[in-house]
C-alpha cells in the first residue's frame, strides 16, 4: 500500500505520455518528436526562480514544442489526410453558374426565334394549301421519314382517302397531287422536330458549360417544354380534323378553330421568349461592360416622365398579341371569305344584329351561351371582331407615336434607340394594315394571306424590340449597382457620387471655386482625408 503512495507521483508523470499512446497511432507516434524534458512538479515549478522569465517567454513565442508535435500528429495521422483530401476536393468542386450569361447564348436563341419565324411562315402555307390533313398519323420518329416504295405510298394514300377532308372536298384526288400535300405537312413536321432537337442540346450544353446564369438555365428548360408542348398541339390539332363530329354533316372539313388558334398562340409564345431572352442577354452584356455608362443610360429610362411610355408599349405588345390570335380564329372559320370589302361590311360599318349574335350557334335552351360561342364560332362575328382589335392597334400605336413625338417632357428624355423602335413599329403597323385590307379585298390569294400573318408576328417583334429598349432591366440595374459599390461609386438620382463629395461642400461651404471644383475633387480616391489638412477647417 506503502509502494502505490509512493508510486502517485511517476504515474502522474506518464499519464500524458500513456494518453497519447491510447489515442494515436503507432506510425505516428514513431513519427512524432518526444518532448525534451519532463514536465515539473508543481512544487519544483512553485519553487523556482525562472518562473516570470519562463512565463514572459511563453507569451511571445506561442508556437512551442507541444503545439508543434500536436500539430505534427494531426498532419500526420489517417484522420488528417482524410481531412486535407475532403477540403482538396471541396476547393475544387466547380463553381455555380455565373450571375450573366455569354453573347453566344443570345445569338443561339435569336438564330432559334429566326427558326421559329420561318415555321410560322410554313405552317400559314400548308393550312393555305390545305395540306395539314394529309398525315393521319403522328410518329414522332418512325414519322421523319417519307414513303420510299410505290407500295408505302399506296399506303398513306389509302388513309388519306378514309379522312372526311378527301371524302367531302378532294374525291377526285390523283397520287401525284396527293405527294405535294404530303411533302408540305411532312416538311412542317420535320422542321418542327429539327427545332427541338437543335434547340435542347445546345442548351444542355449551354449548361454544363457554365455559359448561361441559374434564371437563363431555368427559362431555357421552360422554352425547350414550350416546343415539346407545340407539337402535341400540332397533333391534336391535326386530330379535330379527322373526325366529322366536329363539324355538321356536309359541311366544308376542317379543324377546330380553338385548336388552331391554341397551336399559334402556343408558337408566338415560344418565339417571344426566345426574342426577349436573346435581346434580354446582349442589352445585359453591354450593360455590364460599362457600368457607368450603364447608371446613366438606366437613369434616363427611370425618368418619370416616361413611365406612362413604358407601361403603354406592355398593354401594346398584349394588344397585338391578342389581335393576332383574333386572326387564327378567322382563319380556322375562313372568316375571310366573307364580307370583301373594306370598312363596310354589308350596308354599314357592321352586319344586322340578328346576324351578330344568331341563335344558330347556341347549343342551351335558355340562351346562355348566345354571346360568346357568337364571338368565338360565328365567322361574321369573328371577322368583326378582328376588325375592331386591328383597328384598335393601329390607333393604339399611332397615339403612342403621337405622344413620344409632340410631348416636350417624353421627347427630352426618350433616347434616340427609343425613337428609332417607336418608327419602326408605326411603319410595321401600316404595312401590316395594308395587306390586311388587300387580303380581305382579293378574297385571301395565297401570297397576301401569308405576308399578313408574317406581318402580324413581324409587327409584335417590333413591339418587344421597343420594349427592350425603354424597359428598364432590374436584374441587371442591380447587378450594375454593385459593380459600382465594388469601385468605390454608388448610383445615385442625378448620377454618379463619389464618397469625397460630402466632405469637400463640408470643407468649403462658401466657397464658389471650391463648389465650382466640387465634381472633379470628388473623383479622388484620398478625398475625404482633405478636410483635416485644409487651413480654413475648423477643430
Amino acid at each position: 500500500m506503502a509502494f502505490a503512495f509512493q508510486s502517485l507521483p511517476t504515474l502522474r508523470r506518464a499519464a500524458p505520455r500513456l494518453s497519447r499512446k491510447f489515442f494515436t497511432c503507432r506510425q505516428c507516434l514513431g513519427k512524432a518528436p518526444s518532448s525534451p524534458l519532463p514536465p515539473p512538479s508543481k512544487k519544483s515549478v512553485g519553487r523556482s526562480p525562472y518562473l516570470p522569465a519562463f512565463r514572459s517567454k511563453s507569451t511571445h513565442a506561442p508556437a512551442s514544442a507541444s503545439s508543434l508535435s500536436h500539430s505534427v500528429l494531426r498532419d500526420s495521422s489517417p484522420l488528417g489526410s482524410l481531412s486535407r483530401s475532403i477540403n482538396k476536393v471541396v476547393e475544387t468542386k466547380p463553381p455555380h453558374l455565373p450571375q450573366t450569361s455569354e453573347r453566344v447564348v443570345a445569338y443561339f436563341l435569336l438564330g432559334s426565334a429566326a427558326s421559329v419565324f420561318g415555321i410560322v411562315v410554313f405552317g400559314g402555307l400548308t393550312r393555305l394549301t390545305e395540306s395539314g390533313l394529309s398525315i393521319t398519323e403522328w410518329r414522332p420518329v418512325t414519322g421523319s421519314l417519307p414513303p420510299r416504295t410505290g407500295e408505302n405510298w399506296d399506303s398513306e394514300f389509302s388513309k388519306y382517302k378514309s379522312s372526311p377532308e378527301f371524302k367531302l372536298l378532294n374525291p377526285h384526288m390523283t397520287l401525284d397531287e396527293f405527294k405535294y400535300i404530303y411533302y408540305m405537312e411532312w416538311t412542317h413536321r420535320l422542321w418542327g422536330r429539327a427545332i427541338g432537337l437543335s434547340f435542347l442540346l445546345p442548351s444542355i450544353y449551354f449548361i454544363a458549360r457554365r455559359k448561361v446564369s441559374a434564371r437563363m438555365a431555368a427559362k431555357l428548360f421552360g422554352i425547350a417544354g414550350l416546343i415539346g408542348l407545340q407539337g402535341v398541339l400540332g397533333w391534336w390539332m391535326v386530330k379535330s380534323g379527322l373526325k366529322d363530329d366536329l363539324f355538321a354533316p356536309g359541311s366544308y372539313p376542317r379543324v377546330s378553330q380553338y385548336r388552331l388558334t391554341a397551336h399559334l398562340g402556343t408558337a408566338f409564345l415560344c418565339y417571344t421568349a426566345m426574342l426577349w431572352n436573346g435581346l434580354s442577354i446582349l442589352r445585359e452584356n453591354k450593360l455590364l461592360k460599362d457600368p457607368i455608362a450603364a447608371d446613366k443610360t438606366l437613369s434616363i429610362l427611370r425618368d418619370p416622365n416616361l413611365k406612362v411610355f413604358r407601361r403603354s408599349v406592355g398593354g401594346l405588345a398584349l394588344l397585338v398579341f391578342c389581335t393576332a390570335m383574333s386572326g387564327g380564329l378567322v382563319a380556322g372559320l375562313d372568316a375571310g371569305l366573307i364580307y370583301n370589302e373594306f370598312p363596310y361590311m354589308g350596308l354599314g360599318l357592321t352586319p344586322p344584329r340578328s346576324e351578330l349574335f344568331s341563335d344558330f350557334y347556341s347549343r342551351r335552351t335558355d340562351g346562355s351561351d348566345i354571346w360568346w360561342r357568337n364571338m368565338l364560332e360565328n365567322p361574321s362575328t369573328v371577322q368583326l371582331d378582328h376588325r375592331i382589335l386591328a383597328t384598335t392597334s393601329f390607333t393604339a400605336i399611332m397615339s403612342l407615336w403621337a405622344y413620344s413625338r409632340f410631348s416636350p417632357q417624353v421627347r427630352a428624355v426618350l433616347p434616340k434607340a427609343g425613337r428609332t423602335g417607336m418608327l419602326g413599329v408605326v411603319g410595321l403597323v401600316w404595312l401590316q394594315v395594308t395587306m390586311g385590307i388587300c387580303t380581305l379585298i382579293y378574297l385571301v390569294p395565297l401570297p397576301l394571306a401569308s405576308a399578313h400573318q408574317a406581318g402580324s408576328l413581324a409587327l409584335l417583334t417590333g413591339v418587344v424590340v421597343l420594349g427592350s429598349r425603354v424597359w428598364v432591366p432590374k436584374r441587371v440595374a442591380k447587378l450594375v449597382a454593385e459593380r459600382l459599390a465594388k469601385s468605390g461609386l454608388a448610383p445615385a438620382k442625378g448620377g454618379l457620387r463619389s464618397p469625397g463629395m460630402e466632405n469637400v461642400r463640408r470643407v468649403m461651404p462658401s466657397s464658389p471655386k471650391g463648389a465650382a471644383d466640387a465634381p472633379l475633387l470628388g473623383r479622388s480616391p484620398g478625398l475625404e482625408n482633405l478636410g483635416r489638412h485644409h487651413p480654413n477647417a475648423t477643430a
